[in-house]
């Protein structure tokens, strides 16, 4: 088989990266190592999107996935006109409705077993592994949108130096069966700061949303209730790290919970297989003692129970691959001009770390732009990075992780792609 491009990894940068091919006319294939598409969106419980001014730069996928939820009604604009309110459980199908529309081929719970490239032809040999069939494809290009930068692995690429910095990882949860108006209206009159706590009736349901953190920089409403509960040993202090709801399309008795912040120690690595596991393990234990917390504490919880347990933890930061250039936080404090911009941004540097009071974020004073050379490998022309995996520096990354900006990667890559396709 062969084909023009090759994107692995099925998540946020890689539907995006394969659909926007696929509508230009390369011949694409996705291969995702789950059953799934969506990553961090859709098995990751990650929603709403965060809000990003973009300039609109290589955001014609968004606006695609736009117009296809609203055929599922999967999508929701909240009253800080974030349109990025969505079902996690329909992007399901949404993503598959897009994919096929454009005549992407997918390979569901495929794995690369093998690739090289030949410098004769300027083709990579891929071998996939699809349980326990193996195929051989070739290909002239390749996205690595796998999170991990699993092919840039395999190719013994180079990554950045990783340092002493890390980001504390989440594992998010949805509680079913709650009373939201009788919580709403609690909510609000508990809470008078629109800043955190925020309500709205549309669509013949309520929406909601509101956030505490162990953070000190702040006067959180919800703090006294979490404080009283790890004095009652209902919950653990290090449960108070993080704790944020937000409605859902089409759920009106659920609500998402960003939440708990798993805390690692100094000296632990997420990318240790070992230590992944036991953070998982970790994140379950404390999502049962939260939702064992909402239901004695928030009216409205009285009949709630666990919906949903992400089926993949939250990593923040993990590889990050070694692009033509590398994104710094000087590039966003002090933005710079760039002749070929993959996207713009706007969104903070944020790191959310394991220490109370310890969280940072810092704004740049205007949108900056992000150049394609930080998605396209130093040691091959033909392969591209998306996703969090882009080539920049830990602060950078920490503000270009967003689900957003993935979803412009993956269209400024495949669009590059386009390009050097047209002129040969």
């Amino acid at each position: 088989m062969n084909y023009d491009l090759i994107v692995f990894g099925g998540g946020t940068a890689g539907v995006s990266a394969a659909y926007t091919a696929s509508k230009l006319g390369i011949k694409t294939l996705l291969v995702e190592k789950t059953d799934v598409l969506g990553g961090s969106i859709t098995q990751g419980l990650v929603v709403p999107v965060m809000k990003v001014n973009s300039n609109g730069i290589n955001t014609d996928f968004y606006k695609d996935l736009l117009s296809y939820s609203k055929l599922y009604s999967a999508n929701h604009t909240y009253i800080d006109e974030n349109t990025g309110w969505f079902n996690p459980e329909l992007l399901k199908i949404v993503f598959d409705k897009m994919l096929r529309t454009v005549n992407c081929d997918i390979l569901f719970s495929s794995v690369p077993a093998d690739i090289s490239l030949s410098f004769k032809d300027s083709l990579f040999n891929v071998i996939l592994k699809h349980k326990l069939l193996s195929l051989y494809i070739e290909t002239k290009y390749i996205i690595d949108a796998t999170a991990n930068g699993e092919i840039f692995k395999i190719l013994n690429c180079d990554f950045q130096n990783t340092s002493d910095n890390s980001q504390a990882p989440s594992l998010r949860f949805i509680i079913g069966g709650i009373n939201v108006n009788k919580f709403a209206d609690w909510l609000l009159d508990l809470d008078k700061d629109r800043t955190v706590t925020t309500a709205e009736y549309t669509d013949n349901q309520v929406y909601l949303s509101t956030a505490c953190t162990w953070d000190d920089n702040k006067k959180w409403a919800l703090a006294p209730i979490l404080k009283e509960a790890v004095s009652n040993g209902v919950l653990e202090y290090q449960d108070t790290a993080y704790f944020q709801v937000f409605s859902i399309p089409k759920m009106p008795n659920c609500l998402a919970v960003n939440a708990p912040r798993i805390i690692l120690d100094d000296d632990e690595d997420i990318r240790d297989p070992f230590v992944y596991s036991r953070a998982l393990i970790q994140g379950r234990e404390r999502i049962y003692r939260l939702s064992e917390f909402c239901k004695k504490y928030f009216p409205g919880f009285e009949n709630s129970y666990i919906s949903h347990i992400s089926d993949m933890l939250g990593v923040r930061e993990s590889y990050r691959v070694k692009g033509l250039y590398t994104f710094t936080k000087d590039d966003i404090l002090n933005p710079k001009n760039f002749s070929n911009v993959a996207f713009a941004c706007d969104y903070p540097i944020d790191i959310h770390t394991n220490k109370a009071s310890d969280d940072k974020l810092e704004y740049s004073n205007s949108t900056y732009n992000v150049p394609i050379e930080c998605l396209i490998s130093d040691k091959y022309n033909n392969l591209y990075s998306a996703g969090k995996i882009i080539s920049a520096d830990f602060e950078a990354q920490a503000a270009l992780r967003t689900q957003m900006s993935c979803f412009s990667m993956g269209e400024a890559a495949a669009k590059d792609i386009y390009k050097k396709l047209s002129t040969i």
